[in-house]
């Protein structure tokens, strides 16, 4: 073999090795490098998967009806490649469903996409419509979307349904965010082998994973007692010419919550006709100064510490001064000899004063922390804010005096009721709850139980608390509006208004807090308005309407009179 042939053979050699490493690199490459995305298109060639909604779990009232549930939509989607007419297609789908003409026809141009998605939650009649077009390329799957047979009713204790970020249905504020993820189930999927002209294979494989359905919240809410609270704050409102307000009734013994009302509120089915700043609950998520009724909280943590009696005597003969301030009564009338029980009844500023000052300031801020004021309730509702405290050294002399009377204190609604509740309850605070069981498909359920915080006051203390509000109803300035024969614990308020750092005299917020029947109480209220204009006094606007939707929870329970 001479030198030419010898080298040729060299060349063929060298070629070969440098095709067979050319080529296995190239096998290394779509195998190992871009093998999955080779296999997602050439699984997307034979076959296409679609998602099977899970469908949202419903949510109960106390007695077992739907507050809100699921109704039949549809999911419309196009299919490109059977689509004749890109622009006339986008142009008839975009009229019905209200979409942006150029951009679905961007959408459904994109080249290799066998299956786009045009709308969720398409109602049944918009359907109709579609079909009656006869278009290629479009279809249809079933989708649940939120349904409430009680319309508008609990809105803002229920909150609502929107979308994620990946179009995705996600629960906001209420309880429709807390519990969000029990809700919400897992979303299932199927996938079906399509041939080359993209019509399924009646005989092909399907891959099909069942989604699992969100589970079912059964809540404390009665239906009934709800329905009273709005009918009865709506009338109130217009009554009173109160610019807002707010109904908050408990179960005291076993922090359920039998309802919430607030005015104004919004319909969760079409919560994007509104303002957002209603969907935010403001029995959970705005504070006030509570005013007078913060009276029965500091006078029964003076009972507790043994400072006070009932019996008690103090001379209410003028105004207190507290350094440079003077503390006057509510209506600048002074009653000379008065024991405790003429203090709540007459509620006096300059009473309380000398009660705060009995109990002390490192006693006072105990009761105040006690009670649950400065922290969240902690309850399944997603909004929840709590008013910071002052920090216990920041606490001036005349800050503990007006916090006597509640005012220069910030509170939700939903502590004070709360925390009133505890005088119910023998003296136990406790954790406030909207849902008291969650149920899987299975049936299996899981039970909430009421939850104790603390005990704050003792039993008797409770008691001798019940008998000193029960006398502030019967013998105080709101005893006109009470109902005849039934033992209510109560106390009205009314809190000025803190505005560019000094308080309105004119704008006030009424209330009036209490429980019933005083003896064995099924339920305890709160009542707020915002600067009623009829009167500017809780005994004369809260007070009334509380007594009002008291005597609606009396007939609906069938509690007699005499108790």
């Amino acid at each position: 073999m001479n030198f030419k042939e010898e080298w040729r053979m060299w060349g063929v050699f060298g070629a070969i090795v440098l095709f067979f490493f050319l080529i296995s690199g190239r096998l290394f490459y779509w195998q190992v490098i871009a093998g999955n995305d080779l296999r997602v298109k050439a699984s997307a060639q034979y076959s296409v998967e679609f998602l099977l909604p899970a469908a949202r779990g419903q949510i109960l009232a106390s007695d077992g009806n739907r507050l809100v549930t699921n109704q039949t939509a549809f999911l419309a989607y196009a299919q490109p490649k059977d689509i004749k007419d890109i622009v006339q297609f986008s142009k008839n789908i975009g009229h019905v469903l209200s979409l942006d003409n150029e951009s679905l026809v961007a959408k459904l141009s994109t080249s290799g996409k066998l299956w786009v998605p045009l709308a969720h939650k398409v109602e049944s009649n918009l359907v109709d419509t579609l079909k009656s077009l006869h278009l290629s390329g479009l279809g249809f799957e079933k989708e649940p979307k939120r349904y409430y047979p009680e319309a508008s009713m609990a809105g803002q204790i229920l909150g609502f349904v929107g979308s994620d970020g990946n179009g995705n249905d996600k629960g906001y504020f209420g309880v429709e965010g807390y519990y969000d993820r029990e809700l919400r189930g897992q979303n299932g999927r199927i996938a079906i082998e399509r041939d080359v002209r993209g019509a399924p294979i009646l005989i092909g494989d399907e891959n099909r994973i069942e989604p699992e359905h969100g589970r079912t919240l059964m809540t404390w809410i009665d239906r009934s007692i709800q329905r009273a609270a709005e009918r009865r704050l709506t009338e109130g409102i217009e009554k009173y010419g109160a610019k807002e307000g707010s109904v908050t009734i408990l179960d005291p013994k076993t922090g359920g919550i039998l309802a919430m009302a607030s005015f104004p509120s919004y319909d969760p089915a079409h919560f994007f006709s509104y303002d957002t700043i209603l969907y935010r609950n403001p029995t959970v998520a705005a504070s006030f100064e509570p005013g007078s009724t913060f009276k029965a909280l500091v006078m029964s943590s003076a009972l507790q510490e043994q400072v006070i009696t009932p019996a008690t005597t103090m001379e209410e003969s003028g105004p207190v001064q507290i350094g440079e301030y003077a503390v006057n009564t509510w209506d600048n009338k002074y009653h000379g000899t008065i024991t405790m029980t003429e203090v709540l009844q007459h509620s006096s500023n300059v009473g309380m004063v000398f009660v705060e000052k009995k109990l002390g300031k490192e006693k006072m801020l105990k009761y105040i922390h006690d009670f649950g004021f400065g922290e969240p309730t902690g309850v399944d509702l997603e909004e929840e804010l709590s008013p910071q405290l002052r920090k216990d050294n920041n606490w001036r002399e005349i800050d503990l005096a007006t916090a006597s009377f509640g005012q220069g204190i910030a509170v939700t609604p939903l502590q004070m009721v709360r925390a009133v509740g505890a005088l119910a309850n023998d003296g136990w605070l406790m954790e406030p709850h909207i849902v008291k069981e969650i149920a899987d498909e299975k049936r299996r359920v899981v039970t909430i139980r009421p939850k104790k915080i603390r005990q704050v006051v003792g039993s008797a203390t409770a008691k001798i608390m019940t008998e000193m509000m029960v006398s502030a109803v019967d013998n105080g300035e709101a005893k006109w509006a009470k109902p005849t024969g039934y033992r209510i614990a109560g106390k009205t308020g009314t809190a000025q208004i803190p505005v560019a750092g000094h308080y309105d005299e004119k704008k006030t917020i009424a209330s009036f807090v209490g429980f019933a029947p005083a003896d064995d109480p099924k339920f305890v209220m709160l009542v707020t308005l915002l600067e009623p204009s009829s009167s500017q006094w809780g005994s004369e606007t809260a007070a009334p309407l509380f007594f009002t939707i008291a005597r609606d929870i009396f007939s609906y329970l069938g509690i007699p009179p005499g108790m």
